[in-house]
């Protein structure tokens, strides 16, 4: 054999020795990247447990008294002031089709007020864009309109990533469990919320506005009550917390 076929042949085997040289390397990288990829993701997992776990215990151990709201004026509110009361929390708007109702709730707060009964009045325009007003418009109007003379909190999101830390708390004490069957309204929301999103149903989250959260004197949600629920029942169930 002639020399240049020695040399031929020799730089053959050269290079498959470095290919394979390189494809181990290449493999052991990826053993490796794999590795610490679960290694990463099973700690993630973990301390994604942990801390859904720490939440859900110091969510449960909280009470209404534990949250503030933002005045109209800007200034902190704690909800200690109204430690001992029967609360009645309600996002509102004030051009949606529920928006009669704070006649009956201005009535019911007249009614019962005075036994230790308070609504909170949370405006959102969340839903429909039906609260485009600013604070001060909104509360006019609601006065002018409906007299309201419970306290009214500056416009916030109740859903999302920009809810109020108490909506977040509310939903989690009390989710979802559906609207009044007998109410003229209940079929066209559920055909609403059919089309846009098929499982909704399945989450905690505020449907509408005029949802209820009923709180009682020490600091806890007993109910929930969508806008579809008669206020004669709302009021009912008030009634027997005082």
């Amino acid at each position: 054999m002639s020399d240049n076929g020695i040399h031929f042949r020799r730089d053959r085997f050269e290079q498959r020795k470095k290919r394979s040289a390189r494809s181990s390397i290449i493999l052991v990288v990826l053993l490796l990247a794999l590795i610490g990829a679960w290694i990463y993701l099973s700690k993630t997992a973990k301390s994604g447990n942990t801390a859904n776990t720490e939440t859900s215990i110091n969510t449960d151990m909280k009470k209404v008294t534990d949250f503030f709201l933002t005045g109209k004026n800007g200034q902190q509110v704690s909800l200690s002031e109204w430690k001992g009361k029967v609360l009645l929390i309600v996002n509102t708007a004030t051009g949606c089709g529920f928006t009669p109702q704070y006649d009956e709730l201005e009535a019911m707060y007249k009614k019962l007020k005075d036994k230790g009964f308070e609504i909170l009045d949370i405006p959102c325009n969340q839903f429909g864009n039906q609260t485009p007003g600013t604070d001060d418009e909104i509360t006019e109007f609601c006065q002018l309109k409906f007299g309201t003379d419970f306290p009214q909190f500056k416009k916030s999101d109740v859903n999302g990533e920009n809810e109020l830390p108490l909506y977040t708390w509310l939903k989690s004490q009390k989710g979802f469990e559906g609207f009044d069957a007998d109410n003229k309204l209940t079929p066209i929301l559920e055909k609403m919320f059919d089309e846009k999103n098929p499982g909704w149903r399945e989450t905690s989250d505020i449907k509408w506005n005029f949802t209820k959260f009923l709180v009682n004197r020490d600091g806890e949600v007993v109910a929930r009550f969508e806008p579809t629920h008669p206020l004669s029942k709302v009021e009912a169930a008030v009634e027997e917390l005082l």
